[in-house]
């Protein structure tokens, strides 16, 4: 799902970035006045459990990669917010540091993986596990979607390239494949591949905190 260098427009990473310019300031402001002393190092961990996840990297063909993030995980422990900020950690650091995602796609990719993911994929948890039941599916289901919806997101923004940028003899300048090709090479990966792997990860993870007894290790929305 990292969107290498290239792909996108540099007007399409202005805008990408514009859009996460305020969600980062937001998520800073939340974890500074949610995040107790205690939990700051649950998020460097969370920040390195999806910096690990995200290295097995599964080539997917047009351009990008397939593989778990961790987000959804991060925002049952932590808060969405709080797994906004340690995703897009990780993310930077692979970016400027290991090259894995494009430095001028890092607002694209932050949007997709750090803000989409975590966010959705805690709506639907919580969602499915009011009153702290069915908290395991909740989190399977959870992870599924928001993963899922954070790879189609990234299909579009590669998909609409061609329509968007291209010579005036019509030859693409960016990313080459439409959304015809880009939305199933995208969703066909994550949804039998990728996807189940960030369910089944944190589900076990849940599953292990519940059984733990380990009820002030769940997020609380309403604390």
């Amino acid at each position: 799902m990292h969107i290498p260098d290239g792909y996108l427009s540099p007007s399409t990473s202005v805008v990408m970035y514009a859009a996460m310019v305020p969600v980062w300031g937001m998520a800073v402001k939340k974890v500074k006045e949610t995040l107790k002393s205690k939990q700051v190092p649950l998020l460097a961990l969370a920040a390195a459990f999806s910096f690990v996840i995200m290295m097995f990297n599964v080539p997917i063909p047009g351009g990008t990669t397939g593989h778990a993030v961790g987000g959804t995980l991060a925002a049952i422990v932590l808060g969405p917010w709080a797994a906004c900020i340690a995703v897009s950690i990780a993310l930077i650091i692979q970016a400027l540091i290991f090259g894995d995602g494009g430095v001028w796609a890092i607002g694209a990719n932050c949007f997709n993986m750090a803000f989409v993911l975590p966010f959705l994929g805690y709506a639907v948890y919580r969602a499915i596990s009011a009153g702290g039941r069915n908290r395991v599916l909740g989190s399977v289901i959870g992870s599924y979607v928001g993963l899922n919806a954070a790879a189609f997101c990234a299909a579009v923004e590669f998909g609409i390239q061609p329509a968007l940028f291209h010579t005036a003899a019509g030859a693409p300048l960016y990313c080459p494949y439409g959304l015809a090709q880009a939305i199933p090479a995208m969703m066909f990966a994550h949804l039998t591949v990728a996807g189940p792997i960030e369910a089944v990860i944190t589900g076990i993870v849940v599953y292990y905190l519940q059984r733990s007894a380990e009820e002030s290790l769940f997020y609380n929305a309403t604390a």
